[in-house]
């Protein structure tokens, strides 16, 4: 089980970002949340899901923003889920705090903590979002309007520049880059979910 904690950064000195936050983990998980969104303490949200491309979505939607910390745990909990992920328990719970703490301190604002696996894929998904760190106003553009299902010859009419613009700015942008990383990603952590329920089982090689 995946279970991601998020800690809103410098929140004494902002606005209560958390229920935007939870209505956009709503919109990025849907269905494919075990439990939650909630509310935790007072400037933070968490959630708990088995779906690996549920969990990226929503971490890489929230590391976008630069206005949280998230910490993704990898492990066990008891079942069945309460109706409130406030009330879980279980390793994955304990991995997810650990990793929201640590999260506070790198710059990509954002860990994973769990059993080997999971530290391979917190290597990863953390050169993503680097990679998108250093992405410009123009390449999110870009970046927005295809996910909205365009062409880019459709997003080129619609910024009003030639689809050989819209093809340069996805090049600099490394979209292709991060369409290909992105299933691979979301691999990585289901194997790292998947392995860690084989060593509780004893069947590992």
């Amino acid at each position: 089980m995946f279970i991601l904690t998020a800690d809103q950064r410098d929140s004494r000195n902002n606005e209560d970002l958390v229920p935007a936050g939870l209505a956009a983990v709503e919109r990025f998980g849907g269905a494919r949340l075990a439990a939650g969104p909630d509310r935790t303490a007072g400037d933070e949200l968490q959630l708990a899901t088995g779906d690996p491309r549920a969990v990226l979505s929503i971490a890489l939607h929230l590391t976008r923003l630069g206005t949280w910390s998230v910490g993704i745990g990898i492990g066990p909990v008891e079942t069945p889920l309460p109706a409130s992920v406030r009330a879980g328990r279980g390793a994955a719970f304990v991995h997810a705090r650990d990793a929201v703490e640590r999260a506070k301190r790198t710059a990509t604002r954002l860990a994973i903590t769990g059993d080997d696996a999971a530290t391979d894929a917190e290597s990863l998904v953390r050169l993503l979002v680097e990679l998108r760190d250093r992405r410009t106003s123009e390449g999110w553009e870009v970046y927005d309007l295809l996910a909205e299902g365009l062409t880019q010859r459709d997003a080129a009419e619609r910024l009003g520049i030639t689809e050989g613009a819209v093809s340069l700015r996805a090049k600099a942008a490394g979209l292709r880059a991060e369409e290909a990383a992105a299933p691979a990603l979301e691999r990585v952590l289901g194997r790292a979910d998947a392995d860690r329920g084989e060593r509780r089982r004893g069947v590992r090689d």
